[in-house]
């Protein structure tokens, strides 16, 4: 017969032993559910079951968690004390790039992240006859229009066309510097005019009749202005007097001309192996890269220029500088490219307009990836581009308008 004692003596065991399981439980509970910090004067809850507030890296990974840049090794688990391979090491790396150009740029500030689907939500301005390049000079853009002979100014805050400078003879490539806008006139001699924004609209003042035949794009070195010349010459023009030095030493057709900080590099139909060229100071190549066929109007990114290449349908991405300059890193390909004209670069995108593909076709510049192809409308004929940093801007040729995309 048990007694009330013996009792009562496995009751207090059975009682210990649910404490002391209640005591695991919760013990391991509190190591597998996420834990809440202060970071900031803030209270942040994390998702991840291995990292505690007590850790001294939480706000980081918190901040890491929350902008996107890692999402951990699972659902609940950032194991925080494994190793990172080199190639997650660099999807950490792109990742931050892609989320700090996203988050930082003008489009962000303004809540424009979604992108232009179609034509049909293109805005357009009525510019002038064969609008060819255009440029921004910040407030305003600038489009030259070839067919009239004319540069119009565009306000880029609603697209009205505000004023129009006439005698442009050829008008082809734009450059807004020293606070002036510099036009090219494709014409034989070639011509350069200057438009001071101040004044009232009117014709354009012509600097020089003294440059290479036919010149199209043109750049700044923060010295001298620089053409290149269809009838094979770059043209380089100082100021004060203003002079003009043609240089045709290499070359056959050119087109486009892009400053990359350092250097000046100009690209070359040859007719058989095309070319994009690195001068020196004097005009002089020092680096031939060699780029798919019809190199046209190129951009640059701050580390890469991009080649549109009209007759192979293809975007060269060439390095400008450090130990890889003149290394082509990519030759693209599809993503709608049909007869590709110039390519233009608004911090985070690079933008390339086909002129037979009545299209526009848009990369990641951090990593090379295709966004997509947009249709600018049948017979539209997308020729230059610009970014003001907030839109592109494609000039259609065919249609006499401007496009903000």
């Amino acid at each position: 017969m048990r007694t009330k004692a013996h009792t009562s003596g496995r009751r207090c065991h059975r009682v210990f032993a649910l404490m002391a399981l209640i005591a695991i439980i919760t013990a391991a509970s509190s190591q597998l559910r996420a834990d809440t910090g202060a970071c900031g004067g803030q209270m942040l809850t994390l998702p991840f079951t291995d990292v505690s507030a007590g850790n001294v890296f939480f706000c980081s990974i918190a901040e890491a968690f929350l902008s996107g840049l890692t999402n951990g090794t699972s659902a609940t688990t950032y194991s925080p004390s494994t190793n990172v391979p080199r190639e997650q090491m660099a999807a950490f790396i792109t990742r931050t790039l892609d989320q700090s150009l996203r988050r930082g740029s003008r489009r962000a500030a303004l809540r424009q992240f979604w992108g232009t689907q179609s034509g049909n939500n293109l805005a357009l301005t009525t510019v002038g006859s064969l609008p060819r390049l255009v440029q921004s000079d910040g407030p305003d853009l600038w489009v030259t229009n070839n067919g009239s002979s004319t540069v119009s100014r565009v306000r880029a805050s609603d697209g009205k066309l505000l004023e129009t400078w006439t005698g442009a003879t050829g008008a082809t490539g734009v450059l807004c510097a020293m606070g002036k806008v510099f036009v090219t006139g494709s014409t034989v001699p070639g011509n350069l005019y200057q438009i001071d924004p101040t004044q009232p609209a009117g014709p354009v003042t012509t600097l020089s009749s003294a440059l290479g035949s036919g010149p199209g794009g043109i750049g700044y070195d923060g010295q001298r202005i620089w053409t290149a010349n269809s009838g094979a010459s770059v043209s380089i023009i100082t100021f004060n007097p203003t002079s003009v030095t043609n240089v045709s030493n290499g070359f056959f057709i050119l087109s486009g001309v892009i400053y990359d900080g350092a250097n000046i590099w100009v690209t070359d139909f040859t007719g058989s192996v095309d070319k994009l060229h690195k001068l020196d100071s004097s005009g002089v190549i020092l680096q031939t890269v060699d780029v798919g066929s019809a190199p046209a109007f190129p951009a640059f990114d701050g580390t890469n220029i991009w080649v549109p290449n009209g007759i192979s349908d293809t975007v060269s991405v060439v390095r400008a500088t450090g130990g890889l300059a003149g290394a082509v890193l990519a030759t693209l390909s599809g993503n709608g490219l049909n007869s590709p004209v110039q390519a233009a670069f608004d911090g985070e995108r690079i933008l390339v307009t086909n002129q037979d593909g009545n299209s526009l076709s848009l990369w990641n510049a951090s990593d090379l990836t295709p966004i997509g192809t947009v249709s600018t409308g049948a017979n539209t004929t997308p020729f230059g581009a610009c970014s003001d940093g907030l839109n592109f801007w494609i000039t259609l040729n065919q249609t006499s308008k401007l496009a903000q995309f």
